[in-house]
């Protein structure tokens, strides 16, 4: 190619190609400069024109050009191939200007070429294949392994920017992903699926298809590459022990290890935390994982003790759960057997047959239950008195029954033994102490001293507790036994219950008493059979018969009683709107005796009812009005026609449901309402209303309205709740008086009221923010003129009273009293 040629191309690219260089411009004088160019554009490309200075004729290139950067005579700096940032990512050149004879007249100044990345090179793996293992449980979220890859391109560009990604798990058990990958560092862990999940024994071995894609990912143009990642499971070693045996009391020297637990990596950090809070905690854990107990432990003190172990990475976080620590301590036999008690007692009937059990002795031992050591045996070695022969009990070996062993007892032989027993185990023997008393069987029945009490006569108002009766039995067994103490019941002629009887303990006679009131109209004459019993069994052949029993008639007389109401209070309730007339009640009462009942009303204070003498219905005769009485209140009288007009009394309470029937109007009287004239700034009266009728559950729901719609020129009137509102002026032009305000208030109800209220409202001149009004203004309150006036008034009325009172006394004395008025006292004052 010509030079003409080539020159023409140069002019040609340089109007098409954009500039690279710093100050943005395509061409200017030698000074040093620096250009950005991506590298992979085509060749040829024009970089910048610089211009010439005579004497200079031409331009020398010169430093790293590779043999890729030309520049032509003219100025015309370009280059030659495409530019690579990963072979030379900075090109350091120096430019000088040449005279005709190739004398440098300007320069050399540095010339900067920056290679500017794109992506032309796609990630690799360092390795093909990795392999690796993780154990059963590992903590989820922390890397057992890395995969890396490299890039050739800019680091500083997202061009090398990296993501790695897990597109195959092989197995996927349930499409559930047990392993992670952390996207910016290629770390691989378990998920918490992995982390519960993995088994060694189900699954031993799992491979991954780990991508690693440029752009970050997230550039459909991005280059990318895979690796395979094969992974053993591997048994977790972090596993709690077998339940641990530890000797009570043992002799050795301590500490001693008792197990070990161990952490899935080195470099863990144990320690011990306690299940339970104990005053002494006699275990300790080394950096090893050995457990120790640190001193003898005793059974009977504590059987058993559980912990826990924990293990911590180097900043003292929890590397994965508590290992529980099950200490079981072995019994030996160090404890001799205790007695139950200091004298164990048993009873025994007299007339026994031989081997009837006395009773079971046992013993204690405070070693393990259920053990050698812990086995008992029994055996009596002295019986006290032997009469009337030693050998009358024995005892079973190892259930510690009591039988008689030769004969029956005779409490006239002894009342009384006493018997040592020795306890044994296989290394201690302890003697207990076993009294059995010989009573008395139950052989003879109660018989009442006589069998017909006759006839008893009781009116039916005798009182509830009162004693009416006393009947006596007696029995033939020992005294102050059950076979002796007698209990009465009455199995006759008193089903309603209305008699009890109480035994006295000490002469065992029997108390007859009422416990319910007697009526003659339900029972008039009862015969009553009573039977004496023992609380104790009788003996076998021995049983109750006519001699135990005993009756008595009783005769209740009748006595006139007032009539008797079903129930002390009767409730109704009414709309308080009811007409009047209306029934809003019933009530009823029976005489026992059978007469005719009449009715009346005491306590209807308010006049508000009647009541139909004969029926008990009750009716209203005025209008009633719940907010006055909710509940009103009175007493029924019922008296028997005839015999002696006994009467008696129950309450009749009548419940009023409220009805709308009470306005609205103010919560309270509102006189000090007042702005300061002239009118400066805005403000606000603000107001509460009421009605007299029960609130509903949301409580008062009232709206509020001016009174006529001319004031709304005005006034504004907000509300602020269900029950207050907020009343403003809407400008400042209102002269110094008094306004009347009419607030209309409506309270929602069915059917809904309406009240009409006032407010009065002062615009007044204010003296240190309160309203001062001057008194000859104030009306009912008298002026200055006004209050001399009346003073002066009533200063000449009493003087005039005064004077008269003077004369008189003047005219009706004498001299001698003309004289005493001339003494001091009597002086008149003088003008």
């Amino acid at each position: 190619m010509t030079g003409a040629h080539l020159y023409a191309l140069c002019l040609l690219m340089l109007c098409l190609t954009p500039g690279y260089s710093q100050d943005g411009k395509f061409s200017g004088p030698l000074k040093p400069m620096t250009f950005s160019i991506f590298e992979g554009q085509e060749p040829s490309q024009i970089i910048f024109q610089f211009k010439i200075n005579p004497p200079a004729v031409t331009f020398e290139l010169s430093g790293e050009t590779d043999g890729i950067f030309m520049i032509q005579a003219d100025g015309l700096l370009y280059y030659t191939r495409a530019l690579d940032r990963e072979t030379r990512a900075i090109h350091h050149l120096q430019l000088a200007a040449l005279d005709a004879q190739g004398t440098k007249v300007e320069g050399p100044v540095p010339i900067v070429i920056e290679v500017k990345d794109i992506n032309d090179n796609r990630p690799l793996f360092l390795q093909k294949k990795y392999e690796a293992s993780v154990r059963q449980n590992s903590r989820p979220g922390k890397p057992f392994m890395y995969v890396n890859a490299t890039d050739l391109d800019d680091p500083s560009t997202l061009n090398a920017q990296l993501f790695y990604q897990i597109v195959i798990q092989l197995p996927k058990v349930n499409n559930v992903m047990y392993f992670q990958i952390n996207n910016q560092t290629g770390a691989i862990s378990l998920t918490p699926q992995g982390s519960q999940e993995l088994d060694p024994v189900k699954n031993s071995n799992y491979n991954l298809v780990v991508s690693v894609k440029d752009m970050g990912g997230q550039n459909e143009n991005s280059l990318g590459d895979t690796t395979s990642v094969d992974i053993t499971v591997k048994e977790n070693i972090w596993k709690a022990p077998d339940v641990i045996e530890v000797i009570e009391n043992s002799t050795d020297p301590h500490p001693i290890k008792i197990t070990q637990v161990q952490w899935n990596e080195p470099g863990a950090q144990y320690s011990l935390v306690q299940q339970e809070k104990l005053e002494r905690f006699p275990f300790s854990i080394d950096q090893e994982g050995n457990i120790y107990v640190t001193q003898p432990l005793d059974r009977e003190e504590k059987d058993s003790y559980v912990f826990y172990a924990a293990a911590k990475d180097e900043f003292g976080k929890l590397l994965s759960y508590f290992l529980q620590v099950h200490v079981k301590v072995i019994d030996i036999n160090d404890n001799p057997p205790t007695c139950p008690s200091a004298v164990t007692v048993f009873e025994v009937q007299e007339n026994e047959r031989l081997g009837s059990s006395i009773g079971i002795f046992t013993a204690h031992d405070l070693d393990e239950a259920n053990t050698a050591n812990s086995v008992l045996t029994y055996k009596i070695v002295e019986q006290t008195p032997k009469v009337p022969i030693d050998g009358l009990f024995m005892i079973e070996t190892y259930e510690g029954k009591f039988q008689l062993a030769k004969q029956s007892l005779k409490k006239q032989d002894s009342p009384q033994y006493n018997l040592t027993v020795e306890v044994s185990n296989q290394a201690f023997k302890t003697l207990c102490s076993v009294q059995i008393n010989v009573i008395d069987i139950n052989d003879e029945i109660p018989v009442f001293e006589k069998s017909d009490y006759g006839e008893l006569t009781l009116p039916e108002d005798t009182a509830v507790g009162s004693t009416i009766l006393t009947i006596q039995a007696t029995d033939a067994d020992e005294p102050n036994t059950g076979s002796s103490r007698i209990l009465y019941r009455i199995t006759q002629g008193d089903s309603e219950g209305r008699l009890r009887i109480d035994t006295n303990p000490q002469t065992n006679a029997g108390y007859v008493t009422v416990q319910k009131p007697l009526d003659f109209e339900t029972a008039a004459v009862s015969t009553i059979t009573v039977q004496a019993e023992n609380p104790e069994p009788l003996v076998l052949g021995v049983e109750y018969n006519s001699s135990s029993f005993a009756s008595f008639k009783l005769i209740v007389t009748d006595v006139n009683e007032a009539p008797v109401f079903p129930q002390n209070v009767f409730q109704e309730k009414v709309s308080e709107d009811v007409a009047v007339g209306t029934k809003v009640g019933n009530v009823t009462a029976r005489d026992p005796e059978g007469l005719d009942v009449r009715y009346s009303l005491r306590g209807d204070t308010r006049d508000w009812l009647k009541i139909d003498a004969v029926t008990g219905e009750i009716f209203s005769v005025a209008p009633l009005d719940r907010e006055t009485e909710n509940v009103y209140r009175v007493q029924v009288v019922a008296t028997e026609l005839g015999r002696s007009s006994l009467s008696s009394t129950s309450h009749f309470h009548l419940a009023l449901a409220d009805v709308n029937d009470n306005p609205p109007r103010l919560a309270r009287e509102y006189t000090g309402f007042f702005f300061c004239h002239p009118v400066s700034a805005p403000g606000s009266l603000i107001f509460e209303a009421t009605d007299d009728d029960q609130l509903s559950f949301r409580g008062p729901q009232f709206t509020f309205a001016l009174g006529s719609e001319s004031l709304q020129r005005d006034w504004e009137l907000a509300k602020i709740n269900g029950s207050s509102a907020r009343l403003s002026p809407r400008h400042t032009n209102f002269e110094e008086k008094v306004y009347e305000i009419p607030i209309r208030i409506n309270d929602g109800g069915r059917p809904p009221l309406e009240g009409t209220v006032s407010l009065s409202v002062t615009f007044c001149k204010c003296v240190e923010g309160s309203c001062y009004r001057p008194a000859g203004q104030q009306s009912g309150k008298p002026t200055v003129g006004m209050a001399v006036g009346i003073l002066l008034t009533t200063f000449l009325v009493i003087g005039i009273i005064l004077a008269v009172v003077f004369i008189r006394m003047r005219n009706d004395k004498g001299k001698d009293n003309v004289e005493n008025a001339q003494s001091p006292e009597a002086t008149p004052l003088r003008r």
